[in-house]
């Protein structure tokens, strides 16, 4: 009989309790507050949840002014026979000066890349690598950029060469030059940079206004500074047709746009013509 009493009372009351605990949860959801008032209720803010929009503002390429800033600097005149070297210009307004070397590689990327970046260059192109495709060099051309000497066969030892082997390695050059773009050339860079007395005056010889190295460079997707650590106005920076075409142009843009510079031609200079 006492088992018979268990079974029968004890089984509504445990289904009674379930029935209270399940009435008291759902009063308190309906009631909207939390179960747990120990807990602060969840303040909900009337701001838009959605994740920040990321700023590329410094990724974006400086756009240009409509006329090109020309430093009061002239190209200084040859002296003793010599064209003068320069590897910056000084002056005070916003602008560096690129050169992009070689011309050894050679793709549509490289070109849409200068337009989209609103890149005019000067390009030191050498025969040795630009003869087996001279026209790929017409499209940036046509975008504001120019073409100057690197010589025929970029021999990077070539300041210790004769006089008269110079002198056929830039004006040959400058001649090659004149018959692919129907200008002739008027500044020079030496392969690899050096440069001698002799070098300088095959270059003047070779109606060469200067002889251009560089300060920076961008180099394997990363600037390479010889003083400091960021571009100044006035700055040349070296580049080249590589396969890191991509990655140099992008860190030589970033760096242009964090110091407040656009790029502007040698060309524009006075005494560069």
């Amino acid at each position: 009989m006492k088992e018979i009493i268990h079974h029968h009372v004890l089984k509504p009351l445990a289904t009674l309790g379930v029935i209270l605990v399940l009435a008291g949860a759902l009063f308190w959801v309906l009631r909207g507050t939390p179960v747990n008032e120990n807990q602060p209720t969840p303040q909900v803010s009337s701001q838009s949840t959605k994740a920040p929009t990321p700023d590329i503002s410094k990724h974006l390429p400086v756009t240009p002014p409509a006329q090109p800033m020309i430093p009061n600097y002239t190209i200084p005149a040859a002296t003793d026979g010599m064209a003068p070297v320069i590897y910056r210009i000084p002056t005070t307004l916003p602008v560096v000066y690129l050169g992009i070397d070689d011309g050894a590689n050679k793709t549509q990327e490289e070109v849409d890349l200068l337009a989209k970046n609103h890149i005019k260059a000067t390009l030191f192109l050498s025969d040795l690598f630009i003869a087996s495709d001279p026209n790929f060099f017409k499209a940036i051309i046509a975008q504001g950029s120019v073409v100057e000497d690197h010589t025929l066969h970029h021999n990077t030892n070539m300041q210790d060469e004769s006089y008269d082997y110079q002198k056929q390695e830039i004006c040959g050059m400058a001649d090659h030059i004149q018959q692919y773009y129907g200008r002739r050339p008027t500044l020079f860079r030496p392969p690899g940079g050096a440069y001698s007395d002799t070098m300088r005056k095959a270059a003047y010889d070779c109606g060469m206004k200067a002889v251009i190295t560089w300060i920076a460079k961008a180099n394997g997707g990363a600037m390479q500074y010889q003083i400091g650590d960021h571009l100044r106005p006035g700055d040349i920076v070296l580049m080249h047709f590589r396969p890191e075409f991509a990655q140099d142009l992008k860190a030589f843009v970033d760096a242009m746009n964090a110091a407040g510079l656009h790029t502007e031609l040698l060309e524009t200079l006075p005494g560069s013509q």
